[in-house]
């Protein structure tokens, strides 16, 4: 099965590189992370601390359509750790309907750099984490139907408005009735597309996503899309409508796929990103950071691109 074709936890459970890494670890960038205000398992502040002790100088919280994680590292009375810098973020997963054959038919959208109190943005964000919410809502009655309930699992989450649910949290639910014994269990049996509890994905496009990043003025990434040697068209086309970077330094990419969608990134001139995707299903986060590595010169270009976006912006 190819990458494309494997959910997103499927590759990171089975992230171990097959060759070495082009460069010494540690790496001092992560630019794709996610914590407990989505679908990861620590809170910010435990992310940030265990980034900083793995080596981490430039860290990127890019939780699914929301950063209250960035936030609250960020507002008053809070910091990330000495010698970070955080930079904010945000991961949308885009629907691409004309593309049915991309894997669950989405891209993933990193928004790298917008502003954080971006009205526009926030709005487009909450109308996301209501349709995320009303998914969950009708995964639960789909699997409460298959006779697996977890509603009383469910009840005991503790989330506010700016928290945004997903699957990987359905599937620790699944775990704790003893429904599953794993997030990848859970997956692959039940909430993967073609699987009995799936149920589609509502909300923005991939144009829509890269026009409320851009307008933020935040720098737009794919994520983890190994297709992009066999997609270079479609890539030409999101760079048309401001698709500005690629991840390219992905922690379960190998070196020949790194190698493969590095050349599309120079190209067609897009910045190449890279992160670790951590969610903390699979182990700690220092065993994710020593699996990656991203060239400290992503960090030049994509503070370079900012800043002329940030020049070019309208006053």
């Amino acid at each position: 099965m190819s990458p494309s074709r494997r959910s997103r936890h499927q590759q990171l459970d089975d992230a171990q590189p097959s060759s070495p890494s082009p460069e010494p670890p540690p790496s001092t960038i992560d630019l794709h992370t996610h914590t407990n205000r989505s679908d990861g398992v620590l809170t910010p502040s435990q992310l940030a601390s265990e980034a900083a002790a793995a080596g981490v100088r430039l860290l990127a919280i890019t939780d699914h359509d929301t950063l209250a994680g960035y936030r609250s590292l960020t507002g008053p009375g809070s910091a990330p750790p000495a010698g970070v810098q955080l930079l904010s973020g945000v991961e949308i997963n885009s629907i691409t309907a004309g593309l049915p054959d991309l894997w669950e038919g989405e891209l993933h959208v990193l928004g790298l750099g917008v502003r954080a109190d971006d009205e526009a943005l926030e709005d487009r964000l909450s109308t996301q984490r209501q349709a995320r919410r009303l998914r969950f809502d009708r995964t639960l009655e789909r699997l409460r139907d298959l006779g697996l309930p977890i509603d009383a699992q469910a009840a005991a989450l503790e989330h506010g408005d700016e928290d945004a649910l997903g699957r990987p949290t359905i599937g620790r639910l699944l775990m704790q009735a003893g429904f599953a014994d794993s997030v990848e269990d859970a997956f692959r049996r039940l909430l993967a597309r073609g699987q009995p509890a799936y149920v589609p994905r509502m909300g923005m496009g991939p144009v829509e996503a890269i026009g409320a990043i851009r307008v933020a003025g935040g720098l737009a990434s794919l994520a983890h899309f190994a297709e992009a040697p066999m997609r270079v068209g479609l890539l030409r086309e999101l760079k048309e409508t401001g698709l500005d970077a690629l991840e390219v330094y992905y922690r379960s990419f190998d070196l020949p796929t790194v190698a493969a969608v590095a050349e599309v990134a120079s190209e067609l001139a897009l910045v190449p990103t890279g992160g670790s995707d951590y969610h903390g299903d699979f182990g700690p986060y220092a065993e994710s950071h020593a699996r990656l590595w991203v060239p400290p010169e992503v960090e030049t270009k994509l503070v370079e691109r900012l800043s002329n976006l940030s020049a070019s912006a309208p006053s």
